[in-house]
């Protein structure tokens, strides 16, 4: 099979479906998951589907303000993929936040809605689950996103090491995200366009 065929198997299977592993995709497929990645690549720049933790979603087109990947669905900045912040929720809808900061206020705002968070590792861009992640807050660098910033790592050790070079503070999902609203609500220098 091309690799345009496989695309096509690729998009009507997604379609069906609406996500999808790469296993899954590997299995199905009858290729390595190497394979399957290089297939996705054109797909995902097409904006028909998005990498999730470990597979793929259906990009679905909304009608509401959500439907501007360009712009963070909390502060409306435009999005910087190097620190984009995905949601992936029940309904199977994707909403992109500018940063860990806005993804963090938006997943507390979403709550139960969100079946997966991915979010890139600060170090390595790499893909990596929210839940899981470790974030650093109060560091002295800063990177021009939204503030208190919030810098995501994938292993503890890292944002450890992050945090003797840089100070700041290292926290888990659950501590930062409660962290982020206690920090927003108790001061008063949050998004530039906050709402």
């Amino acid at each position: 099979m091309l690799p345009r065929e496989r695309q096509n198997r690729i998009k009507e299977m997604i379609q069906e479906k609406e996500n999808m592993k790469i296993a899954e995709l590997s299995k199905e497929l009858d290729v390595s998951e190497m394979t399957v990645h290089r297939d996705l690549k054109p797909l995902i720049d097409d904006g028909i589907i998005v990498k999730t933790f470990g597979g793929i979603s259906l990009v679905q087109e909304r009608s509401n303000k959500v439907s501007n990947s360009e712009e963070c669905v909390f502060c409306s900045r435009k999005i910087n993929e190097r620190m984009a912040y995905r949601l992936i929720l029940q309904n199977n809808k994707i909403e992109m936040a500018c940063c860990a900061h806005c993804g963090l206020l938006r997943h507390r705002q979403l709550g139960d809605d969100v079946i997966q968070a991915i979010c890139p590792d600060f170090f390595k861009q790499t893909t990596i689950s929210a839940k899981l992640a470790w974030y650093v807050m109060d560091t002295s660098l800063h990177i021009g996103c939204c503030h208190p910033q919030v810098l995501t790592f994938e292993w503890k050790e890292h944002a450890d090491n992050f945090v003797k070079g840089f100070n700041g503070n290292v926290y888990s999902f659950s501590e930062a995200i409660e962290k982020i609203f206690q920090k927003m609500n108790g001061h008063d220098h949050g998004c530039s366009k906050h709402h």
